[in-house]
């Protein structure tokens, strides 16, 4: 399926997951399944092993899934050395457009390392009430994140000390996954440009953080300063004298999977179950 980017300058490819006996004709009601949509990681695809088995998991459980490719990967069109997480945020709210026609209201985001920071701001601005036309399209219960990192500027970091003449020069190739990538200076500008902390505690739903103490891409010290910011209370201007109830946020620990989830089948199997069970009991 395509549909247009966030810039509406070309077109993203998304495959949805879809329940058998799905309708949308009444989404309104509250007994109805729930309906998500999967950000992958930094140059991955929708078809990543791991974004694939547990969408098909999820939907095996009667939960609908898009799963979709960010500004020119997988099979989206557009020039990924010209994307940033700006272009990623607004890739992820025309996704979330898509889905609301497709599978109704959505009520969860799912987001897989550098995916799982944009769904967790996505899910801040939805929260927010400067941002109507996410709160129109979105009524969220739940976000869970995999291997997420805990601000944007970390893949600056990590992308800048692979090759200092992105900064230097202005762009430079980094090879991830085996594959060489050009990565522009204007990426991890945009990268730095962005106080995720400031916003992570306006998130209203309850989250899961998915993460291996032994990731060596994303450290585990991420998911829990992410646990920490998102516990924390919001600030009165979002919510005025009005102090809403905690909101539950739990951190799993994945003992011993790596970053892409790709070495043991049984961790799929076992993120799967958590993501579908915290999908139906917020839903």
């Amino acid at each position: 399926m395509k549909f247009s980017s966030g810039l509406g300058t070309h077109q993203l490819a998304g495959i949805i997951d879809r329940p058998k006996d799905w309708s949308i004709d009444s989404r309104g009601d509250a007994s109805l399944p729930p309906a998500v949509v999967f950000s992958h990681c930094f140059t991955c695809s929708k078809d990543l092993k791991a974004t694939v088995r547990i969408s098909r998991a999820l939907a095996k459980a009667g939960i609908g899934v898009l799963r979709f490719d960010m500004t020119g990967l997988g099979g989206s069109e557009g020039e990924f050395s010209q994307s940033n997480f700006t272009t990623n945020l607004a890739d992820l709210a025309s996704a979330i457009r898509f889905a609301r026609d497709e599978l109704g209201t959505v009520t969860g985001l799912i987001g897989h390392s550098f995916g799982g920071i944009a769904s967790l701001v996505t899910a801040a601005r939805a929260h927010q009430a400067s941002e109507h036309h996410l709160a129109e399209l979105v009524d969220l219960s739940m976000v869970a994140t995999l291997a997420a990192p805990s601000d944007s500027a970390h893949l600056a970091v990590l992308l800048e000390k692979m090759n200092p003449e992105i900064v230097s020069k202005g762009s430079g190739k980094v090879s991830i996954g085996g594959i060489e990538w050009m990565i522009t200076k204007q990426m991890i500008d945009d990268f730095r440009s962005y106080q995720v902390a400031d916003v992570l505690p306006t998130i209203q739903c309850p989250v899961l953080l998915l993460h291996s103490p032994v990731d060596e891409t994303v450290a585990f010290d991420h998911a829990v300063r992410l646990m920490s910011l998102l516990s924390q209370p919001p600030s009165a201007e979002y919510y005025g004298s009005t102090r809403e109830a905690a909101k539950p946020v739990s951190l799993v620990a994945l003992a011993g999977a790596d970053h892409l989830l790709a070495s043991n089948p049984d961790d799929l199997a076992f993120v799967s179950e958590l993501i579908s069970s915290w999908c139906w009991r917020y839903r």
